[in-house]
């Protein structure tokens, strides 16, 4: 029987030395979503499939080309299979989630975040895979673009936590259904006169949704849109104060920030505000962020008519970016005490004084391959441990051990009896503070 050993295309492992890069990243963005009074929201990984055709839209590459389809190999009491697709986004969860169990009957705005895995079946390059992880920001409640400046300004802060200051932020309005038709009939005029030289999917575009030609993937597709029609030439009047307002606010904050009419995000769900955040530390792929205002996706959703606004970031673009600039990450923690042991007697006097260590918060490890004290110091040094104690017949016998500090060589004699604990904590903080050892660290 062949053993299966390669991962699938475009998927990729985190192996445990790398680990710490994406805790770095996990942890900053949770701390800096619940600086802003956002809270963790957890959702399922697959949905209805009818959710996302509903909310992404279906004239968007994402549902005609890329989303991931699950069904069971035996259904239940012998049904057809359900319909159910590996999520390819976060909003659409969410924003079920959050209609499901009420949060929209509680206080708003309902601020909410997550971090999560998703599913598109795209060409796999630096920077996109088809499982990739996304920090997702939602918002409900709020139609006030000074929401929408929060927003950005979450996202800003982030970057800005994370090192990441050469990011530039574009701004766009892509108005309110009653001023985008004026401006598709007006995008449509523009295509018809270049409707041979389009792709096919395109085309189809054209007569559906002829904005979603702007977000066109293909190099010819791209080149025509270049002339077409700017949407902030069709925004109504309260579109146009929205816009206005968002740009006050970003400027009193003092983030900056480009306009680009040319945005209009991938997903039909958006209205009104939409923004990315870009680098160029990354190649082609350079957007970390994206995101806007979808003020009916809750109703479209079958929810009470609620505005809503939310971003994603892609964690290993940010990963990505952070390397390439040379940020830094917080180091993985490494062993606090690594007790070497010769013989059964001192091996399980180590194993209980491992417990009570990590029951303590300590990391500590001890040998369970056997080894010699030789291979079990190697073994120390590679694991990065700050500090080792040798346990064998005498020590077990005179209830003390040399306590070794493996950056500076020196060593102190340590009780092993019910004080152990307090000693080595003590031991601990005095070289976390001062880089020596206490005095009465015996006592």
């Amino acid at each position: 029987m062949s053993i299966i050993t390669t991962r699938p295309k475009g998927t990729q492992d985190v192996v445990p030395s790398e680990a710490y890069k994406w805790q770095t990243v996990e942890r900053c963005a949770a701390e800096t979503a619940e600086c802003y009074g956002f809270r963790e929201i957890r959702f399922p990984t697959f949905e209805n499939t009818a959710l996302f055709k509903r909310s992404v839209g279906d004239t968007t590459d994402v549902v005609q080309k890329e989303m991931y389809g699950v069904t069971a190999k035996s259904p239940a009491n012998g049904k057809d299979p359900d319909d159910f697709t590996l999520r390819p986004e976060g909003t659409a969860g969410a924003a079920r989630a959050a209609i499901e169990n009420g949060l929209l009957n509680d206080a708003l705005p309902q601020k909410v975040y997550y971090i999560i895995s998703c599913f598109r079946h795209e060409k796999p390059q630096a920077g996109r895979l088809r499982e990739f992880h996304q920090f997702g920001a939602e918002m409900y409640g709020s139609p006030d673009a000074y929401a929408d400046a929060e927003m950005i300004a979450l996202a800003k802060s982030l970057l800005d936590r994370l090192g990441l200051d050469n990011v530039e932020l574009f701004i766009n309005s892509i108005g309110c259904p009653t001023c985008r038709a004026e401006y598709h009939k007006a995008l449509k005029e523009y295509f018809e006169g270049r409707k041979s030289e389009l792709c096919p999917t395109c085309l189809d575009r054209l007569e559906r949704n002829p904005m979603r030609i702007l977000d066109c993937k293909s190099p010819i597709c791209q080149d025509i849109a270049k002339d077409a029609p700017v949407i902030l030439d069709f925004l109504c009047e309260e579109c146009s104060a929205h816009f206005e307002k968002l740009k006050s606010s970003l400027a009193a904050m003092d983030i900056e920030f480009s306009i680009n009419p040319k945005i209009v995000r991938g997903l039909d769900y958006y209205t009104k505000t939409v923004f990315e955040f870009i680098t160029n530390d990354i190649g082609a792929q350079g957007t970390v962020c994206g995101g806007g205002r979808y003020d009916g996706l809750i109703e479209q959703l079958g929810g009470n008519p609620t505005p809503a606004l939310g971003f994603a970031m892609g964690l290993e673009r940010l990963i990505m970016t952070m390397e390439n600039k040379g940020a830094e990450f917080v180091p993985a923690k490494k062993c606090d005490l690594y007790i070497a042991a010769m013989g059964d007697k001192a091996r399980e006097k180590a194993i209980v004084l491992a417990k009570q260590l990590r029951d303590e918060g300590y990391r500590a490890e001890f040998d369970t391959m056997n080894r010699g004290i030789k291979p079990q110091m190697k073994y120390a040094n590679k694991i990065g441990a700050a500090f080792v104690i040798v346990l064998g017949d005498n020590e077990l016998e005179s209830g003390t051990a040399k306590l070794k500090n493996m950056s500076s060589g020196e060593q102190v004699d340590i009780a092993l009896g019910d004080k152990f604990i307090d000693n080595f904590s003590n031991i601990f903080v005095a070289e976390m503070f001062s880089g020596g050892f206490m005095e009465d660290s015996n006592d």
